[in-house]
C-alpha cells in the first residue's frame, strides 16, 4: 500500500505555493475545487482566462481553482516559480492560487496526483496524465467528482460547477 492509497480526501494533503509556503489543502475544506496541472507555453494555456474567470464567477460561493505548474509535457513550464507567477500574473491576470512546479506522472509524481488519478482515471480507464490542463473537480467533501481532459475548456465546466455548487452534481 503506497502512502497515497491511505488518503480518502484532498484534504489529506498539503502541497507548496508558488511562493514556497506548505500550504495544507485542509484550508480548502467545504469548498468546492476544480485542480489542474498547468503550463506557460502550451496550446492549452489561454485556458488560464477561462480558468480566472470561473473562480471570479464563483469564489464567494465557496469554489477554488488551484494551478499546479508541470513541466513534463513537451517542456512547457520552462520557469521557475518566480517567472511563473509573474508570467501568470501580467498575462491573465491570475489571482487564484497557484502552486510550486510538480510531476504528474512518474516515480516523483507529487502524493495529491498520484491520488487524484486514482481516483479517477482517463480515457479508457487509464491513470497517466496526458498533458498540461488536465482538470479534476472536487466536491466540498473532499471527493473527487469528475475528471477533464485538457481540450474540455473552463467554459464548458462552468454548468457543471453551477450543479455542484447547488448540490446537484453527482459523481
Amino acid at each position: 500500500m503506497n502512502a497515497s492509497s491511505a488518503k480518502t480526501t484532498i484534504y489529506d494533503f498539503t502541497a507548496t505555493d508558488i511562493d514556497g509556503r506548505a500550504r495544507s489543502l485542509r484550508e480548502f475544506a467545504g469548498k468546492a475545487l476544480l485542480i489542474v496541472n498547468v503550463a506557460s507555453k502550451c496550446g492549452f494555456t489561454p485556458q488560464y482566462k477561462g480558468l480566472e474567470a470561473l473562480w471570479r464567477k464563483r469564489r464567494e460561493q465557496d469554489f477554488v481553482v488551484l494551478g499546479f505548474p508541470c513541466d513534463q509535457f513537451g517542456h512547457q513550464e520552462p520557469g521557475d516559480e518566480a517567472e511563473i507567477k509573474q508570467f501568470c500574473s501580467l498575462s491573465y491576470d491570475v489571482t487564484f492560487p497557484l502552486f510550486a512546479k510538480i510531476d504528474v506522472n512518474g516515480a516523483s509524481a507529487h502524493p495529491l496526483f498520484v491520488w487524484l488519478k486514482g481516483e479517477k482515471s482517463g480515457v479508457l480507464g487509464t491513470e497517466t496524465i496526458k498533458w498540461n490542463f488536465t482538470k479534476f473537480l472536487v466536491d466540498r467533501g473532499g471527493r473527487v467528482l469528475k475528471r477533464y481532459g485538457p481540450a474540455d475548456s473552463p467554459e464548458k465546466i462552468d454548468n457543471l460547477v453551477d450543479d455542484l455548487l447547488a448540490g446537484s452534481a453527482s459523481s
